[in-house]
């Protein structure tokens, strides 16, 4: 069974007590399945990196580690993977920011990425490329003589073809995708949209009847495979973890009233703005639910070297600040905010106490935290998710309640229905979307995408 070498921005390393999730659960289960190698970003900026990675062996997986940079970690990371790619994949194309600088930075780092994972490499290797700081590495693995299966997949969003084109070297990147044996996208309509893009410079014959692409001697598989959860596991950590300190705090402090949660990194794809607003609304429209509900968000702080995040997080301190002195209590908070982290069984465990999940992104690649809330949940007794429908997740978790994040009235009649939903209704939806997430969980998206690297050695 040939060895699987996943490479992404950065090395999830296990470390006691904590549960990795998201991406870190699907890349170590299908490494432990067959051996495998784990290479990425360190984490650190150091003066002058290494030339050569750092190796850890843990539990029958290598870890190899490089280093960045001061000016990498500007150009590379801030500069054009946070400050270009990452607004334009969600459309926010006023926040763009674009420089030659970062941009060569970017092509640098890549090609750092590939030096290093050169000598690690084995013949009969299978490579997984993750996300989009790493889109140029398959062509420059390459240049160097790299034959083995190259696979890419895409956690965020593709745009269409006409908010690319806003990007100087949107050609580029479309190109270089194209490196790749095969490339993966979380929804039917990324996958269109690279698509599109592919078709607008080399023409519709460039897609073929199977599905493939052909471009010049390259033929590339694009497909969907939506990332999903452990299901098995986050029941596990939910029911456990109501016991731990933190979980019986934090219920006991609810004095009987409802809770409506919303877990995200604070960022400004993830609509939390649009959130308070609507939900001040909701007790506006709805004053029957003043001093009955609490609503908590969890968002810890990210990329605290971006002015943006500091600005949103300002709005959200302002946002909630007003809504609590507008309806707040003296022994009620409508707002509980907090820019700090849990571990992932103690937050599974306060995903299940809630009645209401609030996942309302602006725009996400699929997001984890509404299969999460759903995987949580009691199905005797199941809470509510509330979702974007510009979430990736919304294609497949359609028995949530769908929400436009950008109109705060919609929003705020979803939160009534949501708490005023029927018993018997709860457990239908909760029940079929729990198929879905059988069907789709993390474990599938894994075989399946390392079955189609498999397939392409034919």
């Amino acid at each position: 069974m040939s060895r699987l070498v996943a490479v992404s921005n950065r090395v999830s390393m296990p470390r006691r007590g904590a549960a990795p999730g998201g991406l870190a659960v699907g890349l170590l289960a299908a490494m432990r399945s067959r051996g495998g190698l784990w290479f990425g970003w360190s984490g650190e900026v150091v003066d002058r990196p290494a030339d050569v990675a750092e190796l850890t062996r843990k539990d029958g997986i290598t870890y190899a580690t490089m280093d960045l940079s001061q000016q990498d970690y500007e150009g590379f990371y801030l500069g054009f993977s946070n400050g270009a790619l990452w607004p334009l994949f969600h459309y926010f194309v006023d926040s763009l920011h674009f420089s030659d600088q970062h941009y060569d930075s970017y092509q640098q780092v890549n090609a750092q990425y590939a030096r290093e994972l050169l000598p690690l490499l084995k013949t009969d290797d299978l490579i997984w490329i993750h996300d989009f700081h790493l889109i140029p590495l398959a062509e420059k693995l390459r240049q160097a003589g790299v034959s083995q299966p190259l696979g890419f997949f895409l956690h965020v969003p593709f745009p269409s073809i006409e908010v690319l084109r806003v990007l100087p070297v949107y050609g580029e990147l479309v190109k270089e995708l194209l490196a790749y044996d095969v490339v993966g996208f979380q929804t039917q309509t990324d996958l269109e949209s690279f698509l599109g893009a592919v078709e607008s410079i080399w023409g519709v014959k460039a897609s073929q009847s199977d599905g493939s692409l052909v471009v010049g001697d390259r033929r590339v598989v694009a497909a969907v495979f939506p990332i999903g959860v452990d299901v098995d596991a986050i029941q596990k950590e939910a029911m456990s973890s109501q016991n731990t300190d933190a979980c019986k705090r934090m219920q006991d402090s609810l004095l009987g009233r409802k809770l409506m949660i919303g877990v995200d990194r604070l960022d400004y794809s993830k609509g939390l703005p649009e959130r308070f607003t609507a939900y001040e609304r909701f007790l506006q429209d709805f004053p029957e639910n003043q001093n009955r509900i609490t609503y908590l968000q969890i968002a810890p702080l990210s990329r605290t070297d971006i002015r943006a995040y500091s600005q949103i997080r300002e709005e959200l301190e302002q946002a909630a600040g007003r809504t609590n002195g507008r309806f707040a209590d003296t022994d009620w908070t409508p707002i509980r905010y907090l820019n700090r982290n849990f571990s992932h069984d103690v937050l599974m465990a306060f995903l299940r106490t809630g009645r209401v999940g609030l996942v309302t992104p602006v725009r996400d690649g699929m997001n984890l935290v509404a299969k999460e809330f759903v995987a949580a949940q009691d199905p005797d007794e199941p809470g509510v998710l509330v979702l974007s429908l510009l979430a990736g997740a919304a294609r497949e978790l359609t028995e949530a309640v769908l929400v436009n994040p950008y109109d705060a009235r919609g929003m705020a009649q979803a939160i009534q229905q949501a708490f005023s939903m029927p018993r018997t209704e709860r457990r239908e939806r909760h029940q079929a979307m729990m198929e879905v997430l059988r069907t789709n969980d993390i474990h599938a998206w894994y075989s399946r995408f390392v079955q189609c690297m498999e397939d392409t050695r034919q």
